[in-house]
């Protein structure tokens, strides 16, 4: 296993900020871990990272312990935090051959690395100047270098618009298929659109470890899609077992089919047949969302 957490506690003064986290998550495996702020997620990432170190418990890192191998957990992990920290002053090419010295890295890993992360029409500009969907890309890019078997990923779609969240989903995904990828947020649509596998912690106790697939079993299927072009809802109805079209907003609509069955081929058919241009295309389960409020509401 890539990751393993053991009975992890961790509290601050008399606040139990972890309180006996256990999960193992393998290789190739994309995890998301949720929970309402002040749930715990932010330790266990520091703790991972070796940061932290637990009050209880064990961490393992592709085989190292965060407590007692620390180095060997920094060369096998790459960490994205929320707050990306970056120097905007320097050149993104400049940048990225700084922290590929740390490392002792050579130019061609990070010529591969800008080109891996979509920089390639970027690097030749300060970070300064770049938005924040491409400083996201640097951040990712930094966190690749020594192309670490695992990625902990702090909010790493906070702030972007839909267009970059496309492009990023679509990376950490490829990123995702060679390595473990741990990512905190707190948006269930990221979950949908990215994980495997799904952690939901509350108030320092983990609640929920389940699969997404497991989580959609008899579920109506909703498909999300972007087109190029706003249609009258009634052009949805030749879509076989649709049970109804909601336009949410812009030329982004929400198909519900009374289905287990993937209709997202049917979406893209019904786009070429309709000469539309699909932006963008994914699952979504009303699932995860009502999951997540029964399990995290006080009083529960």
């Amino acid at each position: 296993m890539s990751l393993q957490v053991d009975h992890i506690s961790k509290s601050y003064k008399d606040q139990k900020a972890l309180d006996e986290i256990s999960f193992e998550v393998a290789k190739g495996e994309i995890v998301g871990l949720l929970g309402p702020n002040g749930a715990g997620k932010s330790t266990l990432m520091k703790i991972l990272t070796t940061y932290l170190e637990p009050a209880g418990g064990t961490a393992m890192v592709n085989g190292f312990s965060t407590q007692s191998q620390k180095g060997d957990v920094q060369r096998a992990i790459g960490y994205l935090p929320e707050h990306n920290p970056l120097y905007t002053d320097l050149y993104v090419r400049e940048y990225l051959l700084f922290n590929a010295s740390i490392y002792g890295i050579g130019k061609q890993r990070v010529e591969e690395v800008i080109g891996l992360t979509g920089l390639t029409p970027e690097s030749h500009k300060k970070i300064g100047q770049l938005s924040k969907g491409y400083r996201q890309r640097v951040g990712l890019a930094t966190a690749l270098l020594h192309d670490p078997p695992v990625l902990v990923l702090d909010e790493p779609t906070t702030g972007l618009d839909p267009n970059q969240l496309v492009d990023i989903r679509k990376l950490i995904r490829e990123v995702g298929k060679e390595k473990t990828v741990l990512l905190s947020t707190h948006i269930m649509q990221e979950v949908e659109a990215i994980c495997d596998r799904v952690i939901i912690i509350d108030k320092g106790k983990m609640v929920l470890d389940a699969s997404l697939e497991s989580l959609n079993q008899d579920q109506q299927q909703i498909v999300v899609v972007e087109f190029d072009y706003r249609l009258e809802e009634q052009a949805f109805k030749v879509l076989p077992q649709l049970e109804k079209a909601v336009n949410t907003g812009g030329f982004v609509y929400e198909l519900y089919f009374n289905t287990k069955e993937d209709r997202r081929p049917a979406v893209f058919d019904f786009a070429q047949k309709s000469e539309l241009k699909i932006l963008e295309l994914h699952q979504k389960s009303n699932t995860l969302e009502k999951r997540f409020i029964e399990l995290t509401t006080p009083g529960k």
